[in-house]
């Protein structure tokens, strides 16, 4: 009998049926409240009325039209609506399937429009799986080791991650880009370097937002050696941290955009935007691919920006995030395994440690499945697996944040000795 990879480990035992908004019903009846949404796929919840329709509507009409073979108006109609979001020197798009394609197109970009080889990372980063994306990841060792050799050209720089090294966050930003400097001093001739990239808010990680500061000093930087900001914006994107961009906290512009997840409700579509002069110096025939910019996902794209527009999600997750994290702050207070809650918008952290300070992953681990023994479902990431991550719908109502959060209370009650 066939089956599944044994090397696909679900976070749940949940065989759902079917879901709508916020919540998931399960093969046995149960109701799952869902703060996973497809690790931030499904930002207008499940099934949104008017995302399934302009589905519906465009598999009747074409399911797949080749974007370099004959063009649809779908996928034309989704660059004029993404233009209105995009800062506006980012005027040219260009469309893939996944996170992963859009990052690999982005460092392709990066490095035929400089003539230079070398990318510069910063720990903690998760950029994706294929092999040029995983050689960019530093989210854990899980996403690299083991199909070795990586790519080539990849240099790493410290993340001003506050809560690990004991400091405030002006102290991490000041060590971090004084570490970057070093690093261009010592490892990576700043002329040798395509392009800097990092999330607006790590997501794999750790959930950590990235401080404006270090934001506007890595731009101040790349201004001044001719290299390129590349902003992976996957998952803080699309409304998610209460700004449509993650980067949106700080007065950053890229040079080059990443989006994917969130901008189709669960189609699979991705895309980089970068300045038309900027993605004119790709080399032909350097982009492209079978299913890129799928008509029916970019019917779904269109349909979820329209949502996210007339439904005033990115405001919705502004508020529900505030009301999430002054939650969250409550717990931690009657919690003192959890060592630190982090996040913006619809995009939480909390980071569970021992009495000594070390990361717990296993006490973790036994929240979030106490979670979803209480019909919460949740996340884990970080380098060390000591981060629990929420990720609601940007649907979700106020109801149902002071409803997971009663859940989590139960769960946290269940998996510790606090």
């Amino acid at each position: 009998m066939t089956s599944l990879s044994p090397l696909l480990k679900q976070a749940t035992p949940v065989v759902v049926d079917h879901a709508s908004g916020s919540w998931i019903h399960a093969t046995d009846g149960r109701e799952y409240l869902d703060f996973t949404t497809g690790i931030g796929v499904t930002s207008t919840g499940h099934c949104h009325p008017r995302v399934v329709e302009a589905a519906r509507e465009q598999t009747g009409r074409i399911i797949h039209a080749q974007y370099t073979t004959v063009m649809h108006k779908p996928l034309l109609e989704l660059t004029d609506k993404l233009g209105a979001v995009l800062p506006s020197s980012l005027d040219s798009v260009f469309y893939a399937n996944s996170g992963s394609e859009a990052v690999e197109a982005a460092i392709r970009l990066a490095r035929m429009a400089t003539g230079r080889p070398n990318i510069v990372v910063f720990q903690g980063g998760f950029h994706g799986r294929t092999v040029a994306a995983a050689s960019l990841t530093t989210a854990g060792t899980r996403f690299s080791a083991g199909f070795a050799p990586l790519m080539s050209g990849v240099h790493m720089a410290p993340f001003p991650y506050a809560f690990r090294y004991g400091w405030d966050e002006d102290a991490a930003v000041e060590f971090a880009l004084r570490e970057l400097d070093y690093l261009l001093v010592s490892r990576v001739a700043p002329n040798d370097t395509a392009a800097f990239l990092i999330e607006p808010v790590l997501g794999d990680g750790g959930y950590l937002p990235t401080p404006p500061a270090f934001l506007e000093g890595l731009r101040e930087r790349a201004d001044r050696h001719g290299i390129k900001l590349i902003l992976d914006e996957v998952q803080a994107g699309c409304g998610r941290t209460g700004r449509f961009w993650g980067h949106q906290f700080s007065s950053v512009v890229p040079d080059i955009l990443v989006t994917a997840k969130g901008i189709a409700s669960g189609f699979p579509i991705s895309a980089i935007a970068a300045p038309v002069a900027l993605m004119s110096k790709g080399w032909p025939g350097s982009q492209g691919g079978t299913y890129g910019g799928n008509a029916v996902a970019a019917a779904a794209g269109c349909a979820t920006l329209d949502v996210i527009r007339d439904e005033e999600l990115v405001e919705n997750a502004r508020l529900r995030g505030d009301q999430l994290a002054d939650g969250l702050r409550v717990l931690q207070h009657k919690h003192p395994v959890i060592g630190n809650i982090r996040g913006l918008g619809l995009m939480q952290g909390l980071e569970f440690v021992t009495a000594a300070g070390d990361p717990d992953a296993a006490t973790t681990t036994a929240v979030q499945q106490a979670t979803t023994r209480h019909e919460l479902l949740t996340l884990t990431c970080g380098p060390a697996g000591n981060v629990l991550r929420l990720i609601p719908a940007l649907v979700v109502t106020e109801h149902e944040i002071d409803l997971g959060l009663e859940r989590l209370a139960l769960a946290l009650a269940d998996a510790t000795n606090d």
